[in-house]
């Protein structure tokens, strides 16, 4: 094998590798106390949007998550409902649901940036999909499958499902109830988009936006179904671009040799 096949082939296996072993995203759920409506993270800055202080029907708002002017949020297209039994917190607040889909801009006063979003997910649902992205490119998405089976998995899963509001105790028995935490490993991210890809509604209550410094009591979710685009890390870039310059020489070479001979 010559040099420049040698050099292509060692970028195609380092793009492999980084696409193999990308985790950008760890995701965790409240476990150690099924019915919990808030995070158990730590931050360094932080701060959550309930939805109470917003009319109901469809808004769109920009929200300071009562972070002191650490992070700004803009929602667009969100549907706030009074609490029912398909969620807010506490059994009488309000909470963001969506039959289709809305979004979520995010900036902070820092230059790290966001790197925690979290939200009580309730009425969980298999079309309850969540994608974070940063400038444009999406970093990650992720797929309910992969917390339903955890749950399920868990010798106190029963627990996680019906409404655990007193107001509405054990309502919709059929879905979990449950607090989901996302914590980006590798970069910031500012825009988080909710998307309804079934049938059915899309319900969730106290988003909290932060720079983590712990990821608390949650438990980790093996993520199985949820997606994250292969993106190649600067080094495997470079090797690529050399292979095809190998490549390209070689060609140059064998096309002057055919031409004199």
């Amino acid at each position: 094998m010559t040099v420049a096949k040698l050099f292509f082939a060692g970028a195609l296996a380092a793009l492999a590798a980084t696409a193999a072993s990308a985790t950008p995203f760890s995701v965790y759920y409240e476990g150690a106390a099924p019915g919990a409506q808030q995070t158990t993270a730590s931050f360094s800055a932080s701060g959550i949007e309930t939805f109470d202080s917003r009319p109901t029907g469809f808004s769109s708002f920009t929200t300071g998550f009562g972070s002191g002017g650490a992070f700004t949020g803009v929602y667009s297209n969100v549907q706030i409902n009074p609490a029912d039994q398909y969620g807010g917190s506490g059994g009488n607040t309000n909470y963001a649901v969506s039959f289709s889909s809305y979004s979520l801009d995010l900036t902070a006063a820092s230059p790290r940036g966001v790197t925690f979003f979290g939200y009580w997910l309730s009425a969980l649902d298999a079309g309850n999909l969540v994608t974070f992205s940063s400038r444009g490119r999406t970093l990650f998405t992720f797929n309910p499958a992969d917390v339903i089976t955890a749950v399920n998995a868990s010798a106190t899963s029963r627990q996680y499902y019906g409404n655990p509001t007193t107001p509405f105790l054990g309502q919709n028995s059929g879905e979990p109830y449950i607090f989901l935490s996302f914590y980006s490993n590798d970069r910031p991210f500012d825009k988080v988009v909710f998307n309804q890809a079934t049938g059915g509604g899309y319900e969730s209550d106290n988003h909290t936006v932060g720079r983590f410094t712990g990821t608390g009591t949650g438990t980790l979710i093996p993520l199985i179904n949820s997606t994250t685009p292969a993106v190649p890390e600067p080094a495997a870039w470079a090797m690529m671009v050399a292979g095809f310059g190998l490549v390209g020489a070689g060609m140059r070479r064998r096309t002057s040799n055919i031409v004199a001979a």
